[in-house]
């Protein structure tokens, strides 16, 4: 059994799973960076200083008015923080678009590196050794 975990964990495509989770985690904190350092500002700053961040809804319990959601949640009252919840949507849209333009950009290099060779262009050899026993089985035939 403990052979067969290693021929599994020593397989190409397992080594490479890990990997790809790996970058694929220190890829999400930079798009977290991104979304929340540079597109946030600019989304408050076109909807004139409207941070959706912080947004929530009290389900149950008591939260003070103007209470940050994380002050809301400490309090244990019910919420539905729909801030977060875009925010999480908005990281996911951008992951998946920069994944897909990733994958977009490999395939396109791929194509290219998989390019078959121009054709060389056909040249007429004459004929073949069954054409020219065929001509001379003709050729006996009429005689």
């Amino acid at each position: 059994m403990i052979q067969e975990f290693k021929d599994f964990i020593a397989k190409g495509n397992v080594m490479d799973m890990a990997v790809g989770i790996i970058i694929g985690a220190a890829f999400t904190a930079i798009v977290s960076s991104l979304v929340a350092d540079i597109i946030n500002p600019f989304i408050g700053l076109f909807t004139g200083g409207f941070d959706f961040t912080d947004k929530y809804i009290v389900l149950g319990g008591n939260v003070p008015e103007g209470a940050s959601l994380a002050a809301a949640r400490e309090s244990g009252a019910s919420i539905f923080a729909y801030g977060s919840f875009l925010m999480a949507v908005l990281n996911f849209l951008i992951i998946a678009w920069v994944v897909f333009l990733l994958v977009k950009m490999v395939n396109r290099v791929k194509s290219l590196a998989e390019k078959p060779d121009e054709v060389a262009p056909e040249v007429h050899t004459g004929p073949s050794e069954k054409d020219i026993l065929i001509e001379i089985r003709d050729a006996l035939q009429q005689r």
